[in-house]
This record gives structure tokens, sequence and C-alpha cells, in this order.
């Protein structure tokens, strides 16, 4: 999970400048904080459960006002929230307590047989349902259900090629940053295969 990290946070000072305060990814998303955690689709007793532990209650009370609200709604209500404070340390804790079991378990319904995958290379199906979710509809999802075929067919070799392909999907100057994870999951599968003997 640890690739996950370096994508999202890059640094420990790159986190402080960027992400240590809530954010509106825009779309549907809700307000966002810590390492990637949507308060849009949470219920506030979850909300509650995950961070009271690692916040202070003054701020965990003043961000529960905008648990469920996404879209538009979010973005009208983050400057209510926007001085909130969330340190890389209680953001951490909860990734490791809420989040990695969560898309683990996505991930494991998403592309069956892929628990038996070398680590590095079950780490890349995790970091790919985190950034994309699980969805396999549609032209923009092709990819994704040939890697779930690839792993079904016992043909794990064929999945660096699918996650390299999704680059079409980013094809502007200002999404190299996707373009750039997708050649560093691929790599990253290549290389569990390769320490695997796979």
């Amino acid at each position: 999970m640890q690739a996950i990290i370096g994508f999202e946070v890059t640094s420990p000072a790159y986190y402080q400048a960027h992400y240590q305060h809530p954010k509106c990814p825009g779309g549907a998303s809700g307000v966002t904080v810590g390492i990637g955690y949507d308060l849009g689709t949470v219920f506030p007793a979850q909300f509650r459960a995950d961070w009271s532990d690692v916040l202070p209650t003054a701020t965990v009370d003043l961000l529960a006002k905008v648990v469920g609200k996404s879209g538009a709604a979010a973005q009208a209500a983050l400057p209510s929230v926007a001085a909130a404070v969330v340190p890389l340390d209680a953001a951490m804790a909860v990734f490791r307590k809420r989040t990695v079991p969560e898309f683990t378990r996505q991930t494991l319904a998403a592309f069956p047989g892929c628990g038996a995958l070398p680590a590095d290379c079950f780490g890349v199906l995790v970091s790919l349902v985190y950034n994309r979710g699980t969805s396999m509809t549609g032209d923009r999802r092709s990819e994704m259900r040939a890697i779930r075929s690839a792993i079904a067919a016992g043909r794990p070799q064929d999945v660096p090629a699918q996650v390299r392909a999704m680059k079409r999907l980013w094809p502007g100057a200002n999404e190299r940053g996707l373009r750039d994870r997708r050649e560093a999951e691929a790599q990253l599968f290549e290389d569990g295969l390769r320490a695997a003997g796979a």
C-alpha cells in the first residue's frame, strides 16, 4: 500500500502544503480529507468511528457538518470547513485502518483470483481500484475488463500492457500525472512478477 501513499501524498512536506486542509476535487466528489477520504461517501457514524480517535473533537464535529454532501453541495460547503487541519499521522492511521481494508475487499471482488498474485502485483490492482473504482462498464473500462479476464485466465503477464493502455484516457497536458501513475503501476506489476519468478 506504500505505492498508493506515494501516489497520493508524494511526501510529508507535500501533504502539509497541499492536503492537510479539506479539499473538494469537483465532479460528484464530496469534501475530501486525509489520504483521499471522501466525506461525501460515508455515513456520520462511520466518519466518527474512523476519525474520533485521531482528531480533536472540535475538528470531528466541524467536519461532520459536510458528511454526506457531494457535488455542488460539497463545493458550497467547503469554505465552512476549510480551516480544519488533518495532520499526516492522523491521515495515515485512518488510511491503514479504514481505507486499505475497504479497497482490498473491493479489489478482491473486482478481479477474482487476484489474491494469489505477488504482493506488489496485488498492490497495483488496489491502487487502480482506489484511483478508478470497480466499474467494468463502457469503453473507458475496457482495460479493467481485460485485466479481469487476464487474471481469471491465469495470465498476469498480460496485465501491465493493459495498465499502460489506460493512458489513452488522459491525453491532456494537465493529465500527465495520471499517465505517469499508470506507467509506475505497470512497472511495479512487472517487478512483482519478476521477483516472484512468475
